[in-house]
């Protein structure tokens, strides 16, 4: 896999804070994002857990599909 953050230094990595299923991806790559839009839908411990944006953006890269279950610390997403 390219990492596209390395390569684009405006470029920045969204990582899951916690181990979690993906309910939903709601962004695509070549999307544009904003500050608090929702990047993906989470569900941990009976819970949803939206990924927003930190900050306005194209998103570049999504590393995640509908039913995937991943750890803390993984990549989601790339939005430069």
């Amino acid at each position: 896999m390219i990492n596209i953050a390395a390569e684009d230094p405006m470029a920045e990595d969204v990582r899951a804070e916690m181990v979690a299923q993906v309910l939903d991806v709601v962004v695509h790559v070549g999307d544009a994002v904003h500050e608090g839009d929702t990047l993906v839908l989470l569900e941990s411990m009976k819970m949803e857990i939206p990924v927003l944006s930190e900050f306005d953006g194209t998103v570049s890269a999504v590393n995640v599909t509908k039913g995937d279950v991943i750890q803390q610390g993984d990549l989601i997403a790339v939005i430069s």
